[in-house]
């Protein structure tokens, strides 16, 4: 089992890079950033963007594996986006990893734009994005005609660091979103589903799990990520919901769990004093 830190991207450097560094020096075995234009209950608040969070991060860390958790075609475009994706995975020396999702229908993503990038379908949208962001990275001199995107002569050299591409960690709860994630994804990440209590939600993410062994059963072994931010009760809330957290997780065939960074107030509110009990106390046995 590996466990991750997600740090949102709300704060100015010099506050963020003592923390990229502290989960490095804690033994996470993975570092993520949340990829939006604004998010959620944090919208009216600072916000900062992922690309350069994590340029910066890849800066300020050597070993631990550094991640976006999801980018999404609400406001990203394959062709300039395989650019800064190269770029990551350059700078953090092949230590980058993307999670791609298709973007909530309704959030401040998509209305910030007035409706202008509005799909009619949100998840052929999705997948075309994938398939495209594919080739750019795996190809060069990229020639894309589709019901979503363009290109014409794309030159992506030189390519990622690592091969044949930076890995993808494909969000996916519906069957065609599974799909995508068999075809195109070294992995899976989920959030679950949204329930009150915290035996539905772990319910639904058993029966996720079982959709996505189905889904993938010609390609057993990839990595699967849970993201506990949409948890009803905050994973990182105190060292003994965390290791239930990460105990029931791996009993459901996850690889991986990130848990968010715990905030002052408001959302993911709790002590940062817990992660170093974490540190000393968890991280080592797994």
């Amino acid at each position: 089992m590996r466990a991750g830190i997600t740090i949102l991207p709300e704060y100015r450097w010099k506050h963020a890079r003592p923390r990229w560094e502290a989960a490095e020096r804690y033994g996470f075995a993975t570092a993520w950033t949340f990829d939006h234009v604004g998010w959620g209950p944090l919208v009216d608040g600072p916000w900062f963007g992922s690309v350069p969070t994590l340029a910066l991060a890849a800066e300020a860390t050597s070993r631990i594996e550094l991640g976006m958790l999801v980018a999404s075609p609400n406001f990203r475009h394959p062709l300039p986006f395989a650019r800064e994706l190269t770029a990551l995975d350059d700078v953090s020396d092949g230590r980058f990893t993307l999670g791609v999702g298709a973007g909530g229908q309704g959030g401040y993503d998509s209305t910030v734009f007035g409706g202008t990038n509005h799909a009619r379908s949100p998840s052929a949208r999705y997948a075309e994005f994938v398939e495209l962001l594919d080739l750019l990275l795996t190809q060069d001199d990229v020639t894309w005609s589709g019901q979503y995107y363009r290109a014409v002569g794309a030159r992506t050299l030189p390519g990622c660091v690592q091969r044949p591409r930076i890995p993808f960690v494909v969000a996916a709860n519906g069957p065609k979103s599974l799909a995508l994630a068999a075809r195109y994804g070294q992995g899976w990440v989920t959030t679950g589903t949204r329930h009150d209590t915290l035996d539905n939600w772990w319910t639904s993410l058993a029966e996720l799990s079982a959709r996505f062994e189905e889904a993938t059963a010609d390609r057993p072994g990839l990595r699967r990520v849970l993201q506990s931010d949409a948890a009803p009760v905050y994973s990182l809330s105190s060292v003994e919901c965390y290791r239930d957290f990460l105990g029931r997780a791996q009993e459901l065939g996850f690889t991986d769990m990130a848990a968010p960074w715990p905030r002052e107030s408001g959302v993911f509110a709790g002590d940062e004093g817990i992660l170093e009990t974490v540190a000393t106390e968890v991280l080592p046995t797994l």
